[in-house]
């Protein structure tokens, strides 16, 4: 992924915000949009000086600019409200046929990052089955679209355009976030559908479909456990990721990140079984809060999966994003040390195997 650098060390995606951060994105305080720019411009700049700092290969802006990893198709289409959960949180909703609005909102994030390191950025998106799952409500939606499937198609073109702007950008590489594919690695869910496979096939399909034809770019496929969700208290999914090699192997991505410090993620001989063409991200950092792993605690994990794929094709990160959901108190400065150990790691690699 980086120059040909052996184990190159990258983030996932999301970097944790400060209460500063929050208030300034999240918050309802008034502010001219002059000011906003100078605050979030300043922060940015700061979380970027960070991972640099660690010394990682691969990059971004933390997505601090976002209200939500997923909401932030909202940022780029009108077509949704704010709805709230069972529970009183937040929830945008897709309430009526998608129209463009803001093209560019997160190639404008590249764009910044561009222009003050040198590194490598990694753009993310989520991933039109991952928005369907989330933003498709069958009583709320159905005037709209009458399928989640409908809904997940539709978001295809927003999300393109997202991409070509994305090129012009700069952008290292573009990471569909994808948890929801992830989900069929769990036996509970898949018996929640009645063909589980076919479900499957669909959230390859439209990555596919979203990435299709674009040349000169790299693509990743995030298989996103949610591990963010153990910092939420929330369960986490069980199952080894062979229930998905056969969707796995239709993407057409050229590198796919992958969780291994979850707990009931299966063993690295999984690898054997994908196509020989992915570079593989391998998530052996615990992103847990409190849990830091150590760099020897890291390589070991890589020096295991180098067991069963090439260690020209291993990339080093983190199991997930740093920041899961804006609720999860989750230090900078921890989230910085695990980087910190994750390079140490891919320095300890990197002696052993001849770079």
């Amino acid at each position: 992924m980086s120059e040909n650098k052996l184990f190159p060390a990258s983030i996932i995606g999301s970097m944790p915000r400060s209460d500063f951060v929050k208030d300034l994105v999240l918050g309802d305080a008034e502010i001219s949009p002059e000011d906003y720019k100078k605050r979030i411009d300043a922060a940015v700049r700061y979380i970027v000086s960070v991972q640099e700092q660690a010394g990682v290969d691969v990059l971004n802006d933390g997505e601090w600019r976002r209200k939500s990893y997923i909401g932030v198709i909202a940022e780029l289409a009108h077509g949704f409200e704010l709805s709230r959960t069972d529970d009183g949180r937040p929830w945008t909703v897709v309430t009526e046929k998608l129209e463009s609005k803001n093209p560019g909102f997160i190639s404008r994030e590249v764009e910044f990052v561009r222009d003050i390191t040198t590194r490598q950025i990694k753009a993310t998106l989520p991933s039109p089955a991952l928005l369907g799952e989330r933003m498709w409500d069958p009583e709320l939606s159905k005037a709209a679209y009458p399928t989640r499937e409908d809904f997940a198609r539709a978001c295809v073109p927003i999300l393109r355009r997202e991409i070509e702007l994305l090129k012009e950008a700069g952008a290292s590489i573009i990471q569909i976030d994808d948890p929801h594919l992830c989900l069929f690695v769990d036996p509970e869910v898949r018996c929640q559908h009645d063909n589980p496979d076919r479900a499957a096939d669909f959230a390859a399909d439209v990555v596919n479909e979203l990435i299709d034809g674009f040349e000169g770019l790299k693509f990743a496929e995030h298989l996103c456990r949610r591990a963010g969700a153990r910092a939420r208290g929330e369960a986490s999914h069980a199952g080894g990721f062979d229930a998905i090699i056969n969707q796995l192997n239709r993407l057409k991505v050229h590198h796919i990140t992958m969780e291994f410090t979850t707990p009931g993620a299966g063993d690295f001989e999984v690898l054997k079984q994908l196509r020989d063409d992915f570079e593989i991200g391998l998530g052996c950092v615990d992103v847990t809060p409190g849990k830091i792993d150590s760099p020897e605690t890291i390589a070991a994990r890589v020096r295991e999966a180098a067991k069963y794929i090439s260690p020209e094709r291993i990339t080093l990160n983190p199991d997930c994003g740093f920041a899961p959901g804006s609720g999860a108190i989750v230090p900078i400065d921890e989230a910085y040390k695990k980087l910190q150990n994750e390079v140490k790691a891919a320095q300890i690699l990197r002696a052993e195997f001849g770079q």
